[in-house]
């Protein structure tokens, strides 16, 4: 598994796998799915786009961004999406880490994670291996599609060069 920068060709895929954590309703905050156009239009406003791509075929993708601005401008925010009938295989682990050295290369010196859903529990794993910090839980911080209510974990990690070395 490889893991680059999204490319023209790699946007119909890119989509779709967006649309799939959206439509599911139990990760991301967006409730509209993306169009090409808008797709296009998202992913090129990000600082970067990676994905990560398996025997030919886009498994996952990540899009990383500055959490705040200004004085804040130095921590960076990044959402991850793996296609369904292939989680559970590392992709996003690739993804997380190319995403923390991308970071890192843009200049970015925090990761900041603002909605960890509580249910989520692959990421919750992950990001305690790879080192990350929870901050607490936001009670009811997140509306599942169903309309009920769950809880949000915040995250941070400390970017460091060593990332570069590890990914």
């Amino acid at each position: 598994m490889t893991v680059r920068e999204l490319r023209p060709d790699d946007l119909t895929a890119a989509v779709e796998i967006w649309n799939q954590v959206v439509e599911e309703g139990r990760a991301f905050p967006q409730l509209e799915p993306l169009d090409a156009d808008s797709g296009a239009e998202f992913f090129a406003g990000q600082s970067f786009t990676g994905v990560a791509e398996d025997d030919g075929e886009i498994a996952g993708l990540y899009i990383l961004h500055p959490n705040n601005v200004g004085r804040c401008g130095h921590i960076c925010n990044a959402s991850y999406a793996v296609r369904r009938e292939l989680r559970g295989r590392g992709t996003g682990e690739a993804l997380v880490r190319h995403c923390l050295k991308t970071a890192w290369e843009l200049g970015f010196r925090i990761m900041q994670f603002n909605a960890v859903v509580a249910s989520n529990s692959r990421a919750l794993a992950l990001y305690e291996r790879l080192g990350f910090v929870r901050l607490g839980v936001i009670p009811g911080g997140f509306k599942n599609k169903n309309g009920e209510y769950e809880d949000i974990i915040p995250h941070y990690y400390i970017l460091r060069k060593e990332d570069n070395d590890e990914a």
